[in-house]
């Protein structure tokens, strides 16, 4: 595959998986509702393995503009390709959330929190302030940009067994770091799914929140930066 129709198959998958489970959780009438924090943690962490086994092999499985400019800066990537893997990401993150939606479509009408209904698609936090907001996103993508630059491919593959330490350092994030913000670590997991919001005809809607979406575009891409330089510096 190219890289970016890897990237996009890649992250249609992860949000579909990742905000599927919130859906479950959170949604009316669901088998899954009001099962937790630590099932949505689980459920991402999953999302992550198999979105990154699924175009680890095309792309390397960014699947995150954080982790992108990072492998750009680090020079492990040419800044040629970075366009396709940031459209690729934003595109797909888009269709996942569709295919969230087109699933959950009757719970949907079911729900009226419109505050929950926005979860499904995009981050909020559980305290609103802008500065603690961007910390926390810009700490947690600190620690996973850094944590995915020091996995190193294994001289013997597993298979779909090498994408496990990038599931599992996200469902350490998750639960470390999830609680106030609900843990963008990527700004594409957080706009795309929050533009759906904005232009899909959901049921009992309220506004997709915009003023806030700064905190997990920019929290995390400055996280990720540091990540890479500080990676720089090291080696």
């Amino acid at each position: 595959m190219s890289i970016f129709l890897s990237e996009f198959i890649g992250t249609a998958i992860l949000i579909a998986l990742g905000n599927g489970v919130v859906a479950n959780v959170i949604l009316n009438k669901t088998k899954g509702h009001n099962s937790g924090w630590i099932v949505i943690a689980f459920g991402w962490a999953m999302a992550v393995f198999v979105g990154v086994y699924i175009s680890a092999a095309s792309s390397g499985a960014h699947l995150n503009p954080a982790v992108t400019i990072a492998l750009w800066y680090t020079k492990k990537i040419s800044a040629d390709v970075v366009p396709q893997y940031l459209a690729g990401q934003l595109l797909g993150a888009m269709a996942g959330s569709v295919l969230v939606w087109l699933s959950y479509l009757q719970h949907y009408k079911a729900t009226d929190n419109a505050e929950g209904i926005l979860m499904t698609f995009a981050t909020s936090p559980a305290i609103k302030s802008a500065g603690y907001n961007f910390l926390t996103e810009f700490l947690a993508t600190f620690i996973f940009v850094l944590g995915v630059l020091f996995i190193v491919s294994p001289a013997n593959s597993l298979g779909a067994l090498d994408a496990l330490p990038v599931a599992l350092l996200v469902l350490a994030i998750g639960l470390s770091f999830g609680g106030p913000t609900g843990y963008a670590i990527n700004p594409v997991r957080d706009l795309g799914p929050r533009i759906m919001h904005q232009v899909l005809p959901i049921s009992n809607k309220g506004t997709s929140d915009w003023k806030y979406a700064l905190v997990p575009i920019f929290g995390p891409l400055a996280g990720g930066l540091l990540a890479a330089i500080i990676y720089s510096l090291i080696f």
